[in-house]
C-alpha cells in the first residue's frame, strides 16, 4: 500500500478523469444504497479471489465507511504481484466524510448526485 489519500484528493482526481480505480469494499446492498459516482464494487470477502481484475490499474483507490477497513484491502490489493507497479491508496475519512461533503449516488438515483451536506449517507 502507499499510504492513504484525502477524500478532497479523490474528488480531484475524478473531477479530472484521472486513470484511477475507485474500489468500494462494502456488500453489494450498502454499495447499491449509496456510493461514489464511477466506482466500482467489490466486497472485501470477494477481494482476494478478484484481485486480478486490478493487474492493468495504474491507480486503485480503496474506500469504506470510515476509512479502516480500506487499509485493508489496500494492503491486500497492494501485496498482490500483478499490482506491483500500480499506486494503492487506502481513502481517508471514508465514505461518511466523503458523502457529507460531495454526496453519494444511489443505484435508484444513479444520473443525480446525493445532496452534499446534509447528514451522513449510512
Amino acid at each position: 500500500m502507499d499510504g492513504e489519500i484525502s477524500t478532497d484528493e479523490v474528488r480531484e482526481l475524478l473531477e479530472s478523469d484521472a486513470d484511477v480505480r475507485i474500489v468500494d469494499i462494502r456488500d453489494e446492498r450498502s454499495f447499491d444504497h449509496s456510493h461514489i459516482p464511477d466506482s466500482e464494487n467489490v466486497p472485501f470477502r470477494e477481494l482476494s479471489s478478484r484481485v486480478e481484475e486490478f493487474e492493468d490499474a495504474e491507480r486503485i483507490v480503496t474506500v469504506c465507511p470510515h476509512g479502516k477497513a480500506s487499509v485493508q484491502a489496500a494492503n491486500l490489493i497492494g501485496s498482490y504481484e500483478g499490482t506491483a507497479d500500480a499506486t494503492v491508496e487506502s481513502m481517508e475519512g471514508g465514505l461518511e466524510e466523503y458523502g457529507l461533503k460531495y454526496g453519494l449516488v444511489s443505484e435508484s438515483s444513479a444520473s443525480d448526485e446525493a445532496t452534499a451536506g446534509t447528514e451522513s449517507p449510512f
